[in-house]
C-alpha cells in the first residue's frame, strides 16, 4: 500500500539522513565511509538485510560513498517496506 505524503514525512522523522523529494517516488541517503573496502563491507551487510527482508534498495558505490535509494518498484511509490528497510540500514551504518 502506498504511503501518503504525511506518512512519508512521519517516517522520515524516525530515520537518519534520508531525504525525499515529493516529486520523486523514492527516499535516498548517501553515506560517506573511510575508504572503499569499508564501503563495500557496508554494502554486503545491507545486501544481507535486504535479502532477509525480501526488499532491495538501489545501491551506487563511488569509492567511499554509498548512495542508497528505496522505492517499492512494483507499486511505483514508497511503502512501509521502504521505511522498514531504511530503519534497518540505519542500524548498520557506522
Amino acid at each position: 500500500m502506498r504511503l501518503t505524503d504525511d506518512q512519508i514525512r512521519e517516517g522520515l522523522e524516525r530515520l537518519t539522513d534520508w531525504e525525499w523529494d515529493p516529486r520523486a517516488p523514492d527516499i535516498h541517503r548517501t553515506v560517506r565511509l573511510p575508504d572503499f573496502l569499508t564501503a563495500v563491507a557496508l554494502v554486503n551487510q545491507i545486501a544481507q538485510a535486504a535479502e532477509q527482508a525480501g526488499h532491495h534498495p538501489d545501491i551506487d558505490i563511488r569509492y567511499n560513498r554509498v548512495r542508497l535509494s528505496l522505492c517499492t518498484h512494483a507499486v511505483g511509490a514508497l511503502t512501509e517496506n521502504d521505511m522498514a528497510l531504511a530503519a534497518r540500514i540505519d542500524e548498520l551504518v557506522p
